[in-house]
């Protein structure tokens, strides 16, 4: 077993790490920024370091004073949480070059999961469902075009190779627009971005966000616990996550999630991870891998009884998977709604003291926060604060404690989203089920535009 483990992140992930390690009889050791000394597990831990100022390029992102922080603390293992360093391949390559133990997977995965071309290129040779497109850039042959987009099936969008951030794209739905799309954006791509290349996808319209939950021991053993929907985003942020996802069935779950755990034995794939899909008309749609633990890991945990932190830490001490495929069994729903301190109408940041703190309660409820009355939130890092976290033996029932959980949630001295979640909750088609990702945005616009007009 680890004897030591340095954790490199903040808030409640942080916490949530240090408890697993205490779980299993390992030491901790909590880095944090000058702002961050007054943190729930800094005071937790068995020994803590300060690691510079409070911006995260100086701090929480600074990869010499992380690993010198496991160096004078004798720490034999780096555990990343998400966000900063816990997809940086450079990181992780570091960590282990300087004699200590990276929990998540080899820094040769990281690096390739993190190209997404590379990453889509393994996948496919992994039998990964993918996006179908053109696999290249498009020559000018406008017949042989043509023939790739009716291959694909209309509606195709047109990408600049070069592009990102939403620019150099152009969906196109019949065969009379194609020529010109594709001039136009090759026009366009090189004018932006230097690249006149551009490639062909599926343009799926109405998506839901879909994520497959896999564990690997990196042993030759790997197993997946069922999937996630985090359909309800704004500006691709999730804003609430559930599992098992609505509408998919034992036998869908069990087809995608074997196609997942064999790709991670194909590419080696050592602790945990997510393979993120689009879904629509009853098919998977390859997009990406995280390759470290999730925001919304708790769902899974509820539904499926497996404490993946502690599983990360035993793989990363050497030990094989403790649970095989034939063990997990998902029982009941599971819903998270991310607290975070913003207005929940502008979703402005509002950072400040938090006067008053009381978390919810009852059956079935989890609340994963590093909050407490007096603690200031600083303003230099993400603004979520928590997770609330709700488990019923249906999604209906599971739905009417979150409702009763959020109003119970005393959070004073601050803004919250809490009465977005609580709108959301609320909402008919999310109480339906299987929305795409682009409604709560039209949802919010939608109040947005109404409450305009009233004033």
């Amino acid at each position: 077993m680890l004897d030591k483990v340095l954790i490199a992140n903040r808030g409640e992930i942080a916490l949530r790490v240090l408890r697993a390690c205490h779980a299993l009889g390992i030491k901790t050791v909590a880095v944090h920024s000058t702002v961050d000394r007054n943190l729930k597990h800094v005071g937790m831990a068995d020994e803590s370091v300060c690691i510079g100022p409070p911006a995260g390029a100086q701090s929480y992102l600074h990869i010499p004073a992380i690993i010198a922080a496991a160096e004078v603390t004798d720490a034999t293992a780096i555990h990343p949480g998400y966000g900063f360093l816990s997809e940086n391949a450079d990181f992780a390559e570091q960590v282990e070059q300087s004699g200590f133990i990276f929990i998540g997977p080899k820094a040769d995965t990281i690096r390739m999961m993190g190209d997404k071309v590379e990453a889509i290129r393994a996948m496919k040779q992994a039998g990964v469902p993918c996006v179908p497109g053109s696999g290249g850039p498009l020559g000018e042959d406008m017949d042989e075009n043509g023939r790739i987009a009716r291959d694909i099936g209309y509606p195709v969008i047109i990408k600049a190779a070069g592009g990102g951030g939403g620019r150099g794209m152009r969906v196109v739905r019949t065969e009379a627009h194609l020529h010109n799309a594709i001039t136009l954006t090759k026009q366009e791509a090189k004018a932006a971005f230097g690249n006149d290349q551009v490639y062909m996808e599926k343009f799926l319209e109405n998506p839901r966000h879909v994520e497959i939950q896999v564990m690997a021991d990196g042993q030759g053993n790997a197993i997946h616990l069922g999937e996630r929907d985090c359909s309800m985003q704004r500006r691709h942020q999730k804003v609430v996550e559930e599992a098992p996802a609505p509408g998919i069935t034992p036998e869908q779950r069990a087809e995608i999630g074997k196609v997942c755990t064999d790709a991670c034995l194909r590419i080696g794939y050592r602790g945990a991870g997510t393979f993120e899909f689009l879904y629509q008309d009853g098919r998977f749609y390859f997009i990406e891998m995280n390759t470290r633990i999730q925001v919304e890991h708790p769902v899974t945990e509820l539904i499926t009884g497996v404490d993946l932190v502690r599983e990360q830490l035993l793989v990363a001490s050497g030990e094989k998977l403790s649970i095989r495929q034939e063990d997990v069994t998902i029982t009941g729903h599971a819903i998270e709604c991310r607290i975070n301190a913003e207005d929940p109408d502008t979703f402005m940041p509002s950072p400040g003291t938090v006067k008053r703190f009381e978390a919810a309660g009852g059956p079935g409820v989890r609340v994963d926060t590093h909050l407490y009355d007096g603690y200031k939130i600083p303003p230099n890092y993400d603004s979520m604060i928590g997770k609330l976290i709700v488990h019923g033996q249906d999604r209906e029932t599971a739905i009417a404690r979150m409702r009763i959980a959020l109003s119970e949630m005393v959070l004073e001295g601050i803004k919250t989203n809490i009465p977005l979640q609580q709108r959301i909750m609320n909402d008919g088609g999310f109480q339906a089920g299987g929305q795409n990702i682009h409604y709560l945005e039209k949802r919010i616009a939608e109040q947005q535009e109404k409450a305009i007009n009233l004033g």
